[in-house]
């Protein structure tokens, strides 16, 4: 413990530093022939000096948004200044992407880039927005595991049960998703593919409604983030059948993973930190260091591993090779599945 608050303070102090390098070089260049640089950021090019928006292409609730309210309230105390979530969910992800693309490139409209926009990437050959150019990378935040369970009312209490169900009643039994292309709709997909079996697809508006139908008993199954499906599945609201890492969680020690039954079988999801691509050199390098101090904090990583996810922070190069690897990843495997966009 006292070595991670030590961690802590001495990122918190290289933020100030930079915060102090960037002040100085700003007061030296006012003494400096030459075209002034804009001030984007304040005075003196102090940033920030208001609140921060975060905008996050998902549905309140959601396992993106349970992430970014984390770290949040981990980067207000690093920089002093609010950060606001802003839900713009539909389109698996697109009209976030789409909104924060077309944000002033002032530092004050930050995107919270997650697993769907590497699938919309793969999967659609026209967006209006591109992940590669539209944006500059802060940071990979977190990865975290899915669970599939289902609704106590199918008789199902193993992934081997489900599958002979579903085997048995090809087409009949549904399961969420929150919307097509989403994580949670390729996960499922991907297990139908493996196992051979045909389950009725039901698209939501958001991870937040996709789960809400599955506790009311809407549908019957579910690939649900970890991080908002456990008070469920603690609440015996939902029964879990597996994970989707390669082994089995301490969160929950008692589920197997599905690879267990299905072998190969693996699936994750993760979210990163950008800015729109214009934006300050400044600005990204402070919010790298932010999130950096803040993912470090104790009480931030004690409420991280709470909703299970696993932190990462790191360099803004090595989250723009980790997402091309996962639009290759998810490009072979749409292909595989047969997946077309609606």
């Amino acid at each position: 413990m006292e070595g991670g608050r030590r961690e802590s303070r001495v990122a918190r102090l290289e933020v100030r530093r930079l915060l102090a390098a960037t002040l100085a070089a700003s007061v030296l260049a006012a003494f400096l022939p030459g075209e002034a640089p804009a001030q984007t950021y304040g005075p003196a090019g102090n940033y920030p000096v208001k609140p921060v928006r975060l905008i996050v292409a998902s549905s309140a609730g959601s396992n993106p948004d349970v992430l970014a309210r984390i770290v949040a309230a981990g980067l207000a105390p690093v920089l002093g200044q609010q950060f606001i979530d802003e839900n713009r969910a539909g389109a698996g992800g697109n009209i976030g992407a789409e909104a924060a693309a077309r944000a002033p490139a002032d530092g004050y409209t930050l995107f919270v880039i997650h697993t769907n926009h590497a699938i919309n990437t793969a999967l659609h050959s026209r967006l209006t927005y591109d992940i590669f150019t539209d944006f500059a990378p802060i940071t990979q935040l977190a990865s975290s595991a899915f669970v599939l369970v289902v609704h106590p009312s199918l008789p199902a209490r193993s992934v081997r049960e489900l599958i002979a169900l579903a085997q048995a009643r090809p087409g009949a039994i549904t399961y969420a998703s929150a919307g097509t292309g989403s994580a949670t709709h390729l996960a499922a997909e991907h297990f139908n593919s493996m196992v051979k079996v045909k389950m009725l697809h039901v698209a939501y508006k958001g991870g937040g409604p996709a789960l809400a139908a599955i506790v009311a008993g809407e549908t019957s199954v579910y690939f649900t983030p970890i991080a908002t499906g456990m008070p469920h599945i603690r609440g015996n609201r939902l029964q879990p059948l597996g994970v989707t890492t390669a082994a089995r969680l301490p969160h929950l020690p008692g589920v197997p993973a599905i690879a267990e039954t299905v072998r190969g079988y693996e699936f994750t999801s993760w979210a990163g930190l950008m800015a729109p691509v214009q934006a300050p050199r400044q600005v990204v390098d402070t919010m790298h260091k932010a999130a950096a101090a803040a993912l470090k904090d104790p009480g931030t990583f004690k409420r991280l591993e709470a909703a299970g996810f696993v932190r990462i922070g790191n360099r803004p190069d090595d989250l723009d090779a980790f997402m091309r690897v996962e639009v290759d990843k998810f490009t072979r495997l749409i292909r595989a599945i047969g997946l077309r966009p609606e």
